[in-house]
Formats: structure tokens, sequence, C-alpha cells
């Protein structure tokens, strides 16, 4: 059943949380950190952060409903969008880095996924009406994201690495951030917010496309991440899936 409110998407995350400690299952590592923006959101809409408490409610019920669909589907057997099934198929790679996870997680949701709930929420001339709203969540993301890097930091003690791993191997890997991110998803909302229901959901092919060969570069990228120096870093990664979780999550 779909989340009808923030307070039940947080009930549904804490639940994918709690059944991967349980299982030892990476897939509880992204809703671990989505847990902690959807939180942060929540407390941005107690404290009159937004100008439309009740839009931005919707909007992240909406948006992370997207999420959770996916993640019932891909559990189901069913296949969910190209970039979400890029995303859980990776967390059965013993490969990847948590980061490279995360960044699966955040690339299909944000730059698939954002720019969808957006114009569904303010379709037609509505949407310019949320641009205020919608680029606070950068702020947001931005006060957070110290205390994520430290966290990531905990699991992967090399993790500083990699900044220069990221600027020596591929410049569109340098290029992604939370930032970068939201601002596509932004664009994306723009251009399917005056279309019919039918026409939007005609585009999202398309745009999952995209996304997923994005998420292709995400996964494998070329240069450092097949070097000696990254198998350092993996290995002095954390490698318990529950380890992991739960310092997302505090």
């Amino acid at each position: 059943m779909p989340a009808k409110s923030i307070d039940d998407v947080l009930d549904r995350l804490d639940e994918i949380i709690e059944d991967n400690i349980r299982e030892e299952q990476l897939f509880g590592a992204f809703a671990a950190l989505y847990r902690g923006v959807t939180a942060r959101v929540k407390a941005g809409i107690a404290t009159s952060r937004f100008e439309d408490a009740a839009r931005m409610e919707k909007l992240d019920v909406v948006f992370a409903n997207r999420y959770l669909e996916a993640y019932d589907q891909y559990q189901n057997g069913q296949r969910p969008t190209r970039s979400w099934q890029l995303a859980f198929d990776a967390t059965r790679s013993s490969n990847l880095l948590l980061i490279q996870h995360l960044f699966l997680g955040m690339n299909a949701h944000i730059n698939l996924d954002l720019g969808i709930a957006a114009a569904q929420i303010a379709p037609g001339a509505q949407i310019h009406s949320l641009e205020n709203d919608f680029m606070e969540i950068n702020q947001l993301l931005s006060e957070m994201l110290s205390e994520t890097q430290d966290k990531i930091g905990q699991i992967s003690p090399l993790f500083w690495l990699l900044d220069w791993i990221g600027g020596s191997s591929d410049e569109k890997l340098a290029d992604f951030s939370l930032k970068v991110a939201r601002d596509n998803a932004w664009r994306i909302a723009c251009r399917l917010a005056p279309l019919s229901t039918l026409d939007l959901q005609r585009q999202i092919p398309a745009i999952d496309d995209n996304v997923f060969a994005f998420g292709q570069l995400i996964q494998e990228p070329p240069g450092f991440f097949r070097s000696r120096l990254f198998r350092l870093v993996k290995w002095l990664e954390e490698k318990s899936p529950r380890k992991m979780i739960e310092v997302l999550m505090h």
C-alpha cells in the first residue's frame, strides 16, 4: 500500500532498514541515507522552513512512493525502472564501494524520480510556484553533507581519496553531486509539468534510459577504480552491511 503521509514514509523506511540489518543486505544502506533526508524534510515542514508545508509533504510522499514501489517490485521478482534495477542488482555485488551503492540509489531516485514527482504534484504553470521550496531542499542537503561524509569515513577509512579518484577517473563522475542531480531533476520537472498524465508517462522510459546509462558509469568507471589503490580502499572498507547501515542511521 502506498504511503499517505511523511510518517508513513518513515515507517516504511524503518521496515526496510530493519529487514536489511537482520538479513545483512545492502539494500538498507540507501534506505538509511534516505531516511535521514526524509526526517530533515519533516523537521523543516514543522518549523515552517518551506513556503507551502502541505505541498512539500505531498511532494515528499509522491517522491518516496516511487522508491518504495520500485523496492517492492524488485523484492517480488518484478522489474522496476532500469535505473532502479541497476541500483538494486548492484547491492548483490561485493566489488563496489559503499559510495558507489549510495550514488546508484541517488542517481535513480533524484535523476529519475524527483522530476517526475514534482511535475505530478505541480502540473502546468503550478511548477513555477514550487521552485523556491524545491531549491530549499538543496540547502537542506548541503547542511547534511559534512555529517554524511563523516559517517562514510567511519565505514571507509580511505574515503577521502574519492575526490581525487573521481577527478582522475572521469569528469562526469567527478561532477556527480546532490546539487547537480537536483538541478537536473528541476529541468526534467519543468519539461514534464505541461504534459498530460499520459504524455508524461510516455516520457519516462527515455529519461530512465539516460539515468541508467549514467548509473553504468557510476558502477563501472574507468581508470582508478580498476587500480591497486582502489582495491586497497575496498579492502579497508567495512564488510558488514549491518554495520554500514547502523553507522548511516546514527
